[in-house]
């Protein structure tokens, strides 16, 4: 018995659900595949599997050696994945998700620059604020901005993500600089309907208590407002920081500001990276700067 094939077949049939559905991925028998299981099982001298006519169950051995055989046929994989790659150039289509706010205002000089260094690699990039499912939807990589949960995907931080309350001169002006937390109650908010409140952020408690007549999905459009005079945004400074640097909005209340998040590239751990995102998260690494050039403006 070869002990890396029967394991194989014993994973891709948890994972299909049927000795038929695993052997026409494997691309073998259903009677090869099971005779793998079987072969498998004498040699543990444990039942993995409880067959009925319909569908298998994992028994509790078998739940147990279900994950770590596919961790080591993980590490299989990357270790011949890794060495492969040494002598094969990034290429072939790389589908990446990103926010619509950051990947407007500062994706595609990266782009350019990536497909410069690597010309066989096609981009196909799909702007979204919400969160994809990576291997639903089949993308190679997610953009995403907040502070990560834990999950079974990899995240790599790209750059910090610093949030700041600015207005307009204008509207400042006209309303008052709130010197405190408290006073933000009388003054106007444009809200972003998809912030991912901190429950840290002890700012946002008095945002809440502010009048609200704008609220939006997207950053651009509540900056623009903000410069306009509507009111008090809380963005980004990949989205504000060139209206603060030319003078259009005045951050306030600087020391009350959220800790900052990051943009993270996400991506799943199958079998391990491709060429083409190992090198995209690579070249990602330190590309904006540190901090960002978004930042420059103080």
């Amino acid at each position: 018995m070869d002990r890396i094939d029967a394991m194989r077949a014993f994973v891709t049939v948890v994972s299909e659900g049927t000795f038929t559905r695993a052997a026409d991925r494997m691309e073998m028998s259903p009677q090869l595949v099971s005779k793998y299981v079987s072969q498998l099982e004498r040699h543990l001298g444990v039942r993995l599997l409880n067959r009925t006519t319909r569908k298998i169950h994992l028994t509790e051995a078998g739940a147990s050696y279900h994950q770590r055989a596919q961790q080591v046929l993980n590490d299989i994989d990357d270790m011949e994945n890794q060495l492969g790659d040494l002598q094969t150039q990034a290429r072939g289509l790389l589908r990446i998700s990103a926010p619509v706010s950051f990947a407007i205002r500062h994706m595609a000089p990266l782009l350019t620059d990536f497909q410069k260094a690597h010309p066989a690699v096609n981009i196909d990039l799909q702007l979204n604020d919400r969160k994809v499912d990576i291997l639903e939807e089949g993308f190679d990589i997610a953009l995403r901005i907040g502070h990560l949960k834990s999950s079974s995907l990899i995240a790599k931080r790209i750059a910090p993500v610093r949030l700041v309350m600015c207005a307009s001169p204008d509207y400042l002006q006209r309303q008052g600089t709130p010197d405190r937390p408290e006073a933000l109650g009388d003054h106007q908010y444009l809200r972003y309907s998809y912030m991912d409140v901190d429950a840290t952020w002890s700012i946002h408690r008095w945002l809440q208590n502010a009048g609200s007549d704008m609220v939006s999905n997207n950053g651009d459009v509540l900056v623009e407002a903000a410069i306009a005079g509507a009111g008090i945004a809380l963005q980004p400074t990949f989205i504000a920081g060139s209206a603060i640097r030319e003078g259009k909005l005045r951050i306030i209340l600087p020391e009350h500001e959220p800790e900052p998040m990051a943009l993270y590239a996400v991506y799943a751990h199958r079998q391990l990276l491709a060429s083409k995102v190992r090198s995209f998260v690579d070249f990602m690494d330190g590309y904006f700067g540190e901090p960002p050039y978004w930042d420059r403006f103080e």
